[in-house]
């Protein structure tokens, strides 16, 4: 009776390690030209743990509440942009980069994103995803809410609630927690992927990194 029990108690501990998923927090911007970059590798990850994942997303906060214009900043963003561009093959339109109405505010699109955390988790990495194409491939301006209703649409999300909630109080409260959030966690750039292991968090990539390496490094962990 001792050694079955035994064998079920072991039996027990096997299924439950077995049922453990990995817990990959990813702390980054959708204005972040580099974890527009690192996108496609994501994804490939993701892919090649299936559920065995679980993607946590935390809003940076790249450059919230900026004032300066994207016009200003050309010459400093074409050279990122180029380099990202170089070294993941995402493309990018640099047309926006003219453009002196729209400053360099990070926080519209990341609050967007907090919005539809709350409206429907589960499409919160997509719809994040979708912004950066929206932003550097298709040039919207992503300060406006009505930049966001093809996404929307896409991902069968209703605008209205989306619109309800884009310029309240209550998620510009929610999407600074983020910030904060990724500041107590010592998180200084972005992208960063971090894999929670008990109550520790343990960094394996600041900055860009290609797909093989990340597994490499979940896999060591």
């Amino acid at each position: 009776m001792k050694i079955l029990s035994t064998i079920l108690i072991l039996s027990f501990s096997i299924m439950i390690q077995a049922q453990e998923k990995i817990q990959l927090i990813y702390v980054g911007d959708p204005m972040c030209s580099w974890c527009y970059g690192i996108a496609p590798e994501l994804a490939k990850v993701m892919d090649h743990y299936g559920d065995k994942i679980e993607v946590e997303l935390v809003l940076g906060g790249l450059r919230p509440y900026n004032k300066e214009s994207i016009l200003s900043l050309k010459d400093f963003l074409t050279h990122h942009w180029e380099d990202v561009s170089k070294a993941s093959g995402q493309e990018f339109n640099y047309e926006i980069l003219n453009r002196g109405d729209i400053s360099y505010d990070t926080e519209p699109p990341s609050r967007a994103t907090v919005v539809v955390r709350e409206m429907d988790a589960s499409k919160e990495i997509t719809f994040f995803k979708k912004c950066q194409t929206a932003f550097y491939l298709n040039n919207k301006n992503m300060h406006l809410a009505e930049s966001y209703h093809d996404i929307l649409n896409e991902l069968d999300l209703d605008i209205s609630t989306f619109e309800k909630h884009f310029n309240s109080d209550e998620m510009k409260s929610r999407v600074k927690a983020d910030f904060i959030k990724a500041g107590e966690m010592g998180v200084r750039g972005f992208p960063t992927l971090l894999v929670k292991k008990g109550d520790q968090y343990i960094q394996i990539a600041n900055g860009f990194a290609k797909t093989e390496r990340i597994i490499q490094s979940i896999d060591t962990i």
